[in-house]
């Protein structure tokens, strides 16, 4: 509560949150700029039909409900999500782009480029199969909607409208993240997701309460429910904020007069470095060969889209699959030991019992590759609740796994931020905004 206090004291932290907000607020009200020639009254009907648990259920929740809306937000930010993981696997296997990743700043601008072209791209594509799945849906016409259509007027003019402006709020809502990132709280992304998934939450609980009052649950069945949410709740908060610490031993030297060194300290390894990344990730690249396949007219195509539904065993096993290699993934791509042995060797760290350098890089590669296996498990099992939840207790798919396992986890990565903006402006009240003044020996004067 105090942190939260000081949020109002410091002009500077005040300025990002009420800018961070603002660029939220321009993304609810975009979710209800409909694209041209089409009646979102039938598209929130299909949605609604197919369930929570289903594909056009899952998409909706993650685009925010621009897709019932048939927003031109309709896409989310899914397609620059599935761009960056694309360009993160290549600077594995393409020297080019492994270059620019180790050239420091030039290099992650230029590879932030790509991703903005290739996020343009996949839009053209997914709007492409969605105003042709649309097309699909009715029976066409030419002027005025039909009882059950949803496009008024099919053809190439309405297909290449709908790329347009879908691809067009693509690419507002990729800037407005990384004018989140920059000018705001950090995070702009996720919590563009965050917002989403927040304000369907309210529907889905009048949803619940409508159901309860027409004797679908008894109280039984509530309290069990609410048992196993707050519990989820609880295992991520304590996941999220769970360590393992390697004790870390600086050895003293004899600097001009006086003795340094000496301490004890610990190395702290998250158990969890991707944080909600992985989940992020592994729905990405799940929706996108889904989407065409369920908005394609081929049988094939048709049967794969069946087995992705996130209700079917098949789409949980693949999830959680692609959730383990995304936690090990991204936590090789952030985390180097090498570099954390060479810094402790440098600073005359070492860990008591492990030689410098080589053995130390070695053996904290070995305790981080075991508890990111804690870690993925953990992932795993939170995300498929909703698909236990959905088959066996028969509640709304947002009350538990992947969208609460967002909306935790991004809350706990602002409040960090935030507490980091205020401890940096701790500093700079205590120092001056120019750092410190320091008497000069020989003249006396004071300089900084």
């Amino acid at each position: 509560m105090s942190t939260f206090l000081n949020i109002f004291k410091v002009p500077e932290l005040r300025k990002r949150i009420l800018f961070t907000l603002a660029m939220l607020a321009i993304y609810r009200i975009g979710i209800f700029v409909t694209t041209p020639y089409v009646n979102r009254v039938e598209m929130q009907n299909m949605v609604a039909e197919g369930g929570h648990g289903s594909f056009l259920g899952l998409f909706n929740m993650f685009s925010g409900g621009a897709l019932e809306q048939l927003s031109i937000f309709a896409l989310g930010i899914m397609p620059y999500i599935s761009a960056s993981i694309i360009l993160q696997l290549l600077t594995v296997v393409v020297p080019h782009l492994d270059r620019l990743k180790k050239e420091g700043e030039s290099g992650r601008r230029k590879i932030n480029q790509y991703t903005r072209y290739g996020t343009i791209f996949l839009s053209l594509i997914q709007s492409f199969f969605i105003a042709t799945w649309l097309e699909g849906l009715g029976r066409g016409g030419g002027g005025g909607f039909v009882s059950g259509e949803i496009v008024s007027d099919p053809g190439w003019s309405f297909r290449l409208m709908t790329m347009l402006t879908m691809t067009t709020g693509t690419a507002f809502l990729m800037w407005l993240g990384e004018q989140i990132t920059e000018r705001g709280v950090g995070n702009g992304i996720s919590l563009l997701i965050f917002s989403g998934i927040v304000a369907a939450m309210p529907d889905g609980l009048a949803q619940l309460y409508g159901r309860t009052s027409a004797g679908d649950y008894d109280l039984l069945m509530l309290i069990v429910l609410g048992l196993v949410v707050f519990g989820t709740i609880a295992v991520i908060c304590f996941f999220e904020r769970a360590q393992r610490r390697i004790p870390v031993q600086y050895t003293k030297r004899m600097v001009g007069r006086k003795m340094y060194g000496g301490t004890q300290t610990h190395l702290p390894l998250k158990i969890n470095v991707a944080g909600v990344i992985p989940p992020i990730f592994a729905s990405s690249i799940l929706m996108f060969p889904a989407q065409i396949a369920n908005m394609s007219g081929s049988p094939m195509l048709q049967q794969m889209s069946a087995a992705l539904e996130p209700t079917d065993w098949r789409y949980n096993v693949i999830f959680v699959a692609l959730i383990v290699f995304f936690t090990y993934f991204y936590t090789a791509v952030t985390f180097n030991p090498v570099d954390v042995a060479d810094n402790l060797k440098k600073g005359g760290g070492f860990v008591p019992g492990i030689r410098p350098g080589k053995k130390t890089a070695e053996y904290i590669d070995r305790v981080l590759t075991r508890i990111t296996f804690a870690g993925a498990c953990y992932l795993s099992a939170v995300c498929v609740l909703p698909a236990l939840l959905q088959n066996y207790m028969d509640v709304p798919f947002y009350f538990g796994g992947t969208g609460l396992l967002i909306v935790v986890g991004v809350s706990l990565d602002t409040v960090q931020q935030i507490e980091s903006h205020l401890i940096t402006r701790n500093y700079e009240g205590f120092t001056g905004p120019r750092g410190p003044r320091i008497r000069g020996r020989t003249t006396g004067r004071t300089t900084r």
